[in-house]
């Protein structure tokens, strides 16, 4: 048990830890540190986190149930929105209720096996996403620069092989990333200063040198950061193009609002996510990356459902329709 490998003793005023060095390679079990340094935080960020994760589930189980269940909406921008709410809604799943579990109780543990489906599951997710914005940005080219050949180019079978493709690509990348992480040897106490597994806080208790595995980190996160938001700024730059020449201004607001929405998600998933990779180490990066993994792992997916029923008035119509038909079925 991990708790055999802290021992504490008090001397005066002062209290100090003694660790007793351990050298496994597969442990039992990891100590989440999560916010223990900050207690009297831990049960107002439960409170936050749990409505936060029902906000997530709720609005994201909608979007997928309203694109699905009406007929206006089976076109490919909400077939995709449809793949960016279940990924939202698994990737917060992966994290929030073991996060939740642990701000309730003393003992914040989680088991091996445990800690190797979260760290796969969120990189894969994560991975996915970057993936699936710039296909969906793609979607949104075709729709306004190439309108006349739009349902000629997204045809379902592309957008499926599209769809596949991200996740093939997410998980793939995720694979890789897992077994170079996993296969290093770990030193005890297998302590993970976050509040859950990600590769960072994992290769800070490898016994070996992982300047390797740092580096195939930050090409990785190159990849997957800067290549997707690149291509998805080349896409609006065209989009923009197109919608310039649009003489009328409801022409123009008709085109921009479709991708009002994509646009705000796009900046809040690479912005988050491009800070926690790609910004140099500093004294104050331990709490900057519990910070930014909250944001872009609880707070980004219980803000993107939001963000496209607000803005979008077909979703909010089909939403009211579908109330509608519940009701009348009741009755």
């Amino acid at each position: 048990m991990f708790i055999d490998l802290l021992n504490f003793y008090v001397s005066g005023n002062e209290e100090t830890l003694i660790v007793t060095p351990v050298n496994e390679s597969i442990p039992l079990e990891f100590i989440l540190l999560g916010f223990s340094d900050r207690p009297w935080l831990e049960f107002p960020l439960f409170v936050v986190f749990f409505i936060s994760y029902m906000v997530t589930i709720f609005g994201n189980l909608t979007i997928i149930l309203v694109s699905r269940l009406d007929s206006r909406l089976q076109t490919p921008m909400y077939f995709f929105l449809t793949n960016l709410s279940l990924l939202d809604l698994c990737y917060t799943t992966s994290t929030v209720p073991q996060l939740l579990v642990n701000l309730h109780s003393a003992r914040k543990v989680i088991s091996y096996a445990g800690c190797v489906a979260q760290l796969f599951i969120f990189l894969a997710l994560g991975a996915t996403e970057c993936v699936l914005l710039p296909v969906m940005s793609f979607d949104r080219f075709v729709a306004i620069c190439r309108p006349l050949h739009y349902s000629v180019i997204m045809h379902q079978r592309r957008c499926l092989q599209l769809a596949a493709a991200s996740w093939i690509t997410g998980f793939s990348n995720a694979m890789w990333l897992s077994v170079l992480t996993l296969q290093l040897p770990l030193c005890g106490p297998f302590v993970l200063d976050h509040f859950l597994c990600e590769v960072p806080a994992l290769l800070k208790l490898s016994c070996v040198d992982t300047t390797a595995n740092e580096a195939e980190l930050f090409f990785l996160s190159m990849l997957f950061h800067l290549v997707p938001f690149t291509l998805i700024a080349i896409s609006y730059a065209f989009i923009a193009r197109a919608v310039l020449r649009i003489q009328s201004a409801e022409g123009r607001q008709k085109a921009l609002g479709t991708c009002g929405s994509h646009l705000l998600v796009v900046s809040l998933f690479y912005g988050t996510a491009i800070s926690m990779y790609l910004q140099p180490p500093s004294p104050s990066s331990k709490d900057r990356g519990k910070m930014v993994s909250l944001f872009y792992g609880i707070v980004a997916p219980m803000l993107n459902p939001l963000i496209y029923t607000l803005r979008n008035k077909e979703v909010k119509e089909a939403f009211k329709r579908l109330v509608v038909r519940v009701f009348s079925i009741r009755k």
